[in-house]
Order: C-alpha cells, then sequence, then structure tokens
C-alpha cells in the first residue's frame, strides 16, 4: 500500500486572452490547457516522485488524448480512466476580471466525466492506495457521489487515510443530497483542506476557530486552512501555526490550491515532518500562480528547492 489515488473530473481549460475579457463577446482565447481540479491535484503528487492515480472518464476526443497523454508523461498512473466513444471530455472557460476574481462556464456533469460511477471503483485497483484525496467539485452527480464513498470506504477499511479539499460551489450547498455527500465525506476524513472562505461552510459554529475545534473534536486529525496570499494555517490536536506567503507576480491562479494539496499530500507520504510538508506546499501553491495554465503549474521537488533559494538570496 504505497499509492495516492483520488477520483474525479477531467477537463480541459481554455482561458481568456485579457483580463476584462467578457464571455459575450468574441475575443482571443488560450489552451486547451489539461485541467480538472482532482488531475491537477494527483499531477502535482507525481511531480513530487509519489506513486499515484486517478479514477476517472474522458471522451474520445483530442481533448482526452492531451489530457491522458500529459498524466502518463508526468508518471501518474492512468489506468483508471476510461475513454468512452461517443462522449466529449470535459470543458472549462475562464475569464478574469480587475479585481482578482474569476468567471467559469463548464460542461462537467455533462460531458465524460459525468459518467464515472462506482462501477469504476474497484478492489484491485486500489489494493495499493495508502491514501485517497477527494474534491467537493467532484461530487457533482450522485452516481458522483456513490463512486466517492465506495473508493473512500475501501481505503478506510484497509487501514489507508482520506483527504479532502472541499473546492464547493456553493449552489451545491442547496441541493440537501449533495450537502449529505460533503458531510459523509467530512466524516471519513483525516486531513481537512478548505480554503479561508470554506472552513464555515460545512460548520454549524459561529466563528472560524470555533468550527477548527469542532472538527478537530469530531475526528479529524489535520486543518489546513489555505489562505492565499496570506499563507496558510495548521491545525491538529496538539499543535497550531501559521506560515506566511511568497512575494510573486500572479499570472494565473487557477490550480494554485490544487497544486498546494498535492504537495502536502505528497510530502507527507514522503516522510517529511508537518512543518516542512507546509512550508513546500506554500511554495509550490507560489509557484502555481506564477505560470499561465492549471497544470502548468505543478512543480519537483528541485523547483521548490530553488524557488526558495532564491527567495532567501533576494531577501
Amino acid at each position: 500500500m504505497n499509492k495516492i489515488y483520488t477520483i474525479g473530473e477531467i477537463l480541459v481549460e481554455i482561458m481568456a486572452d485579457k483580463i476584462g475579457q467578457s464571455f459575450t463577446f468574441p475575443g482571443l482565447w488560450n489552451g486547451p490547457y489539461p485541467s480538472g481540479a482532482p488531475a491537477i491535484f494527483i499531477d502535482q503528487v507525481t511531480r513530487l516522485g509519489v506513486p499515484c492515480g486517478i479514477i476517472s472518464c474522458v471522451g474520445n476526443d483530442g481533448f482526452g488524448t492531451l489530457n491522458i497523454a500529459r498524466l502518463k508523461s508526468d508518471g501518474v498512473d492512468i489506468s483508471g480512466i476510461r475513454v468512452l466513444p461517443g462522449e466529449t471530455t470535459g470543458s472549462a472557460f475562464v475569464s478574469y476580471h480587475a479585481d482578482g476574481s474569476r468567471d467559469f462556464i463548464f460542461n462537467i456533469k455533462n460531458s465524460a466525466s459525468g459518467k464515472i460511477s462506482a462501477d469504476d471503483v474497484n478492489e484491485s485497483l486500489l489494493a495499493e492506495c495508502c491514501h485517497f484525496h477527494v474534491m467537493g467539485s467532484s461530487l457533482f452527480s450522485f452516481a458522483m457521489v456513490k463512486a466517492v464513498k465506495k473508493a473512500a470506504a475501501i481505503v478506510k477499511q484497509h487501514g489507508g487515510t482520506v483527504s479532502f479539499d472541499p473546492n464547493i460551489r456553493k449552489e451545491m450547498l442547496d441541493i440537501p443530497e449533495m450537502r449529505d455527500a460533503l458531510h459523509y465525506v467530512l466524516e471519513l476524513t483525516d486531513i481537512f483542506l478548505p480554503s479561508d472562505s470554506e472552513v464555515m461552510l460545512l460548520s454549524m459554529q459561529t466563528s472560524p476557530e470555533r468550527a477548527v475545534a469542532q472538527y478537530l473534536q469530531d475526528g479529524i486529525k489535520e486543518v489546513i486552512i489555505k489562505r492565499g496570499k496570506q499563507g496558510a494555517s495548521y491545525y491538529s490536536a496538539s499543535e497550531t501555526f501559521h506560515i506566511g506567503s511568497h512575494q510573486v507576480e500572479e499570472v494565473d491562479p487557477t490550480g494554485a490550491g490544487d497544486c498546494f494539496g498535492g504537495a502536502y499530500i505528497a510530502c507527507r507520504a514522503l516522510g517529511y515532518g508537518v512543518k516542512q510538508s507546509l512550508h513546500y506546499a506554500n511554495a509550490c501553491g507560489a509557484l502555481a500562480v506564477t505560470r499561465m495554465g492549471p497544470m502548468e503549474g505543478t512543480s519537483t521537488l528541485a523547483d521548490i528547492a530553488a524557488f526558495l533559494d532564491r527567495e532567501k538570496v533576494a531577501s
């Protein structure tokens, strides 16, 4: 049992060429880039040298070929990806605003990724899995919820651990079954990785501090809050600490949180301590925003070390 696995959407991302460019008028667009939150996460894991795989579906088209080729060349086990004739690989169009916010048009639920089901999850595929990662964005259908529950249960039954990045679109919380699914995953979670704005979304508490305390009381072992330009915070039953951000020029923020999570989980699998893992994850997230394209921001250990060395010299 030495692999990290995830499940969920694989798609291409096509990005507006200019800030302020609208979906409602013709313009130039960049891409397609390999993407999908679980795919970015697992690509970051493999780039740090940790064995890993993904369970997903793509169409028998150029977008699917692009993603499979990228994941395979980087070292991800792609045996859990089904190629579906007659289906279309998922897509996301992204536009950027001057204030740093973004708008998306997704085709996920009605794409090949929407065909992922519990049948794609089996004991033999996860036989070597020691850790399973769940993205809240992947819980977009009842079939996906069943697949995630099945995979997480298999890994936990074999003594593995589970991490959960809520990555939630708020409209999901308006669907009772989806909210229930998010809470179900939370109950299985060992490492919780919300962003600053997501800490309270799955809690009935009245403050972020109370929410974190409740998560730990309920059995989550580690809560790591991704704070973007403010760094990150770590909480467990025995320690709490915060790390600051890195000063970088932001080119594209898409995928930075996924790179952060992939780096943290991979570093822990490599045997690094909590503080070093978080330090590397924070650097990885910072590096991710300096590159155009969501999966283009994944980094190697050498990339991270060189970045931290440059930062020391500059200071």
